[in-house]
C-alpha cells in the first residue's frame, strides 16, 4: 500500500516560548521519498533560527528564544519536485523567569519610614504585569504596568515606603508578581517572594518586678528582674541611687540577686536598658526598703555630761531603723522607775540645778522593736551647811585639849539618795571638798590670858 504524501509541523498550531530558553520546531513528512523542505516567516523576516534538513524531516531551531522570534513560521515541502504542500505554526514569546527579588532599606526601626522594593526580572512583555505588596495578607501596595510599551526584557520595579511598627517583628512582606496573558499557555503566571520582617524596635514598656517584694526584713532574699520590649535584645545595667545622687553601677544582667538583704539595701534601684540598634534608651525604677528594728542608738551630750550648777546642757539621741525609729527620753526617779520626759530626738536642760542630775534613758522605738541607750548626768553644787564644832569650847587654856569638828552636806552620785555629812576631826583634815575652803578661827587662852589665834 502506498501512503500518500503528507506532512505535519511539531508541536502544531499556537506555540509559547519563554524568551531564554530553546524551541525546535519540526517539519515531517510521509509518503514522500526524497522530500526537500524550505522554511519562512509570514513576514520574511530573519528566521532567528538553525534550520536541519534530515531525509524525511527538518528542523528549525531557535536557541535561545528571542523576541524575534515572535512570528508565524511555514514549513514548505515539495516532494519529487511534483507535489508541494505547506503549512505554518505561530510562535508567541514571553519572559518571566524567576520570582520577585525583595529589598529593604534602610534596617528597619519601628515608627521610622523604611522603603521596600520590588523587582521583577526580565518581564515581557510587561503591559500585562501585576504587582503586588502585602504585610501577610494586608494590602500595602497594587501596581500595573498597562500604559508600558517596551520592546525587550526588562526589569521592573515597583517602591513603596512605609512606617513599620514594633509588631510588625515577624510578619512578612511578600511581592506577588502575575503576567495573565490571554490566550497563552504557560507556566507560571503568577510568582512570589517572601521576606520576614525585622522591626528594630525600643526599649519600651520597661518594668522592674521585685520578688517576693519591695519592703522586706532584713535577712530576706530579693530578686529583682528587668524585662522590656526591645528588638534587638537591649543591653540592660543595675545602678542604685547613693547619697548626693552619686550612681552605683552594679551587675549587667535583667536579673539582681540579693541572697541576704542589709539595712544599707534600701534605695533606689534603676534598670538601664539600651538597644544599641536603635540607639535609644529608657529606665525604670523600684524603691526597696529593708525593714528593721531600731540599731546604732548613740548619745551625745554637748558640752559634756559634767557641768555646773546654772549651766546648759543639750543630749541628743539618734538611731537607725525602718521605719525611722520614734525617739524619747526618760529619766530614774528615786523610786528607780522611769518618767517619760520628752518625745523629742533632742533633750536640751537650761540652768541645771541639782535634782537634775542622774541617769537619763533614750528609747528609740519603731514596729519591729526598740533600742535603750543611757547617760549619767553629773552636776557640781556649792558646799552647803559648812559647821564647826569646837569641844569643850573655842575659849581653852593653853596646853588643853581640845576636839575642832568640821562638817557640811553634798550630794552623793546618783539619784534618790541622800546628802551625807562629811566630817573631819582636827583642822588639817577640814579640807571636804576642793574648790571649796573654809576658815576656822580658835581662841586659845595663855596663863596670862593673852588670846592667840
Amino acid at each position: 500500500v502506498v501512503k500518500a504524501f503528507e506532512m505535519e509541523i511539531i508541536p502544531a498550531e499556537r506555540i509559547v516560548a519563554q524568551i531564554g530558553g530553546t524551541l525546535i520546531l519540526t517539519c515531517n513528512t510521509t509518503g514522500c521519498a526524497s522530500p526537500s523542505f524550505s522554511w519562512r516567516t509570514q513576514m520574511d523576516s530573519p528566521l532567528g533560527g538553525k534550520v536541519s534538513n534530515h531525509r524525511t524531516y527538518s528542523t528549525l531551531t531557535m536557541n535561545p528564544v528571542s523576541i524575534v522570534n515572535s512570528h508565524s513560521y511555514l514549513c514548505t515541502v515539495i516532494c519529487d519536485e511534483r507535489e508541494k504542500k505547506e503549512k505554518s505554526v505561530k510562535v508567541e514569546v514571553y519572559s518571566f523567569p524567576s520570582d520577585p527579588i525583595i529589598e529593604i532599606s534602610p534596617s528597619l526601626v519601628a515608627g521610622e519610614p523604611a522603603t521596600v522594593i520590588c523587582k521583577i526580572p526580565d518581564v515581557y512583555p510587561s503591559e500585562h504585569l501585576e504587582v503586588l505588596l502585602k504585610k501577610d495578607e494586608h494590602v500595602l501596595h497594587e501596581k500595573d504596568f498597562l500604559e508600558d510599551d517596551s520592546t525587550n526584557t526588562e526589569t521592573k520595579i515597583v517602591t513603596y515606603t512605609f512606617h513599620p511598627m514594633a509588631e510588625d517583628a515577624g510578619k512578612e512582606i511578600t511581592c506577588v508578581a502575575r503576567l495573565p496573558i490571554a490566550n497563552m499557555d504557560f507556566e507560571p503566571k503568577e510568582r512570589s517572594s517572601s521576606q520576614k520582617l525585622n522591626a528594630n524596635f525600643g526599649p519600651r514598656n520597661t518594668v522592674i518586678t521585685a520578688s517576693p517584694g519591695n519592703s522586706l526584713m532584713e535577712g530576706d532574699s530579693l530578686n529583682l528582674t528587668c524585662v522590656t520590649q526591645s528588638n534587638p535584645p537591649a543591653q540592660i545595667v543595675w545602678s542604685k541611687y547613693l547619697a548626693e545622687e552619686s550612681i552605683q553601677h552594679l551587675i549587667k544582667n535583667n536579673v539582681l540577686s540579693i541572697p541576704h538583704v542589709h539595712f544599707n539595701d534600701s534605695g533606689l534601684y534603676i534598670c538601664e536598658v539600651i538597644n544599641l540598634v536603635t540607639n535609644k534608651t529608657e529606665k525604670a525604677t523600684v524603691d526597696i526598703i529593708i525593714q528593721d528594728g531600731p540599731k546604732n542608738t548613740m548619745i551625745t551630750v554637748f558640752p559634756t555630761s559634767a557641768l555646773k550648777e546654772g549651766e546648759t546642757v543639750t543630749m541628743k539621741c539618734t538611731s537607725s531603723g525602718n521605719p525611722a525609729p520614734v525617739i524619747s527620753w526618760k529619766k530614774k526617779k528615786a523610786t528607780g522607775e522611769s518618767e517619760k520626759i520628752s518625745k523629742n530626738a533632742t533633750l536640751t536642760i537650761q540652768n541645771l540645778k541639782s535634782q537634775d542630775l542622774g541617769l537619763y534613758e533614750c528609747e528609740a522605738y519603731n514596729l519591729f522593736g526598740k533600742e535603750e541607750k543611757a547617760v549619767k548626768l553629773y552636776v557640781q553644787v556649792p558646799l552647803q551647811n559648812i559647821t564647826v564644832l569646837v569641844y569643850p569650847s573655842e575659849n581653852v587654856k593653853e596646853v588643853e585639849d581640845i576636839s575642832v569638828t568640821c562638817s557640811t552636806y553634798t550630794l552623793r552620785d546618783g539619784p534618790g539618795k541622800k546628802p551625807i555629812r562629811r566630817n573631819c576631826s582636827a583642822i588639817s583634815e577640814c579640807s571636804v571638798t576642793k574648790n571649796y575652803t573654809s576658815i576656822y578661827v580658835l581662841h586659845i587662852f595663855s596663863k596670862v590670858g593673852t588670846t592667840l589665834q
